[in-house]
């Protein structure tokens, strides 16, 4: 069984002080309070979020990636500070490119450091990570005319022949939360048919390299997607999660960050989200 105070240490040694603060909060009782006051720090004049927000772009710059990040961060914590989503959904408006949707990346971000995968990186917006950034403002009931615009500019891409598996990620998050649940309902029905043979889809934890892992989908019991997963999967996934904790107390990567103090900030990140998905499921 995972050791819990082992990583908590590692936490508290390693970390950020947002990650730390996050730990705090959804382990130790703490309030939700500092975390905003954190990512208060990572938003720029313009509303959107830089400053290395997310670990494999160091780029001060604001970035939609940045954005989704934070609003992962709020959603997380069950708390949101209105005016700060608000004037990063105005950046985000006006990031959109004509055809609508944001790009992942906005150029300049080579400028600094940078992951090796996002190396000469040049997409037009997708669904990652406009559902995703979708999703979590429905989740945390903000209103902006830019989620409505691009929620309509989201359900064709649904469609699509050639999703990968972040792709059905993104949009499960959006699905999770749309207010038009048949419509949402059947589109997961369409996804969870082409996830097995998705590119990036990883069902065995245990194969080496990067892939998204059931888990993923699935990081708690009440998680929408859990109930495309049989309890078998779900199961082996828990069991390589937990026997994955390293001396050190953390977990680690799968994939190559852009330095060591980036390696350290998504260890920190890594840990918390598998100690708590470990917990949800009895594991810890």
């Amino acid at each position: 069984m995972p050791d819990l105070a082992r990583a908590r240490d590692f936490i508290y040694a390693v970390a950020r002080l947002i990650d730390r603060l996050w730990f705090a909060q959804v382990f130790e009782g703490a309030a939700a309070e500092p975390v905003l006051a954190a990512l208060a720090a990572y938003q720029n004049p313009d509303g959107g979020f830089g400053h290395g927000l997310e670990p494999d772009t160091r780029t001060p710059a604001s970035q939609p990636l940045n954005v989704e990040v934070a609003l992962q961060y709020m959603a997380d914590v069950g708390a949101a500070e209105a005016g700060m989503v608000r004037r990063a959904c105005d950046f985000l408006d006006r990031a959109s490119a004509p055809g609508g949707g944001v790009p992942t990346l906005l150029p300049g971000f080579e400028a600094h450091a940078h992951a090796a995968h996002w190396r000469g990186y040049a997409r037009a917006p997708d669904l990652v990570p406009n559902a995703g950034l979708v999703g979590l403002l429905y989740r945390l009931d903000i209103e902006h005319p830019w989620r409505e615009r691009t929620a309509e500019w989201i359900w064709p891409r649904l469609k699509a022949e050639d999703l990968g598996a972040h792709d059905i990620l993104s949009a499960a998050l959006f699905l999770e939360h749309a207010p038009d649940r048949p419509r949402a309902q059947a589109a997961a029905a369409r996804l969870a048919a082409k996830l097995p043979s998705a590119a990036w889809f990883k069902p065995d934890a245990s194969a080496e390299g990067y892939g998204l892992t059931p888990l993923w989908f699935a990081p708690m019991p009440d998680s929408f997607c859990r109930p495309r997963f049989e309890d078998a999967a779900i199961a082996r996934d828990l069991d390589h999660l937990a026997a994955a904790q390293q001396a050190d107390g953390g977990w680690p990567l799968s994939w190559d960050p852009p330095g060591p103090a980036a390696a350290l900030e998504w260890r920190g990140v890594q840990t918390i989200k598998a100690l708590r998905t470990l917990r949800a499921y009895g594991r810890v």
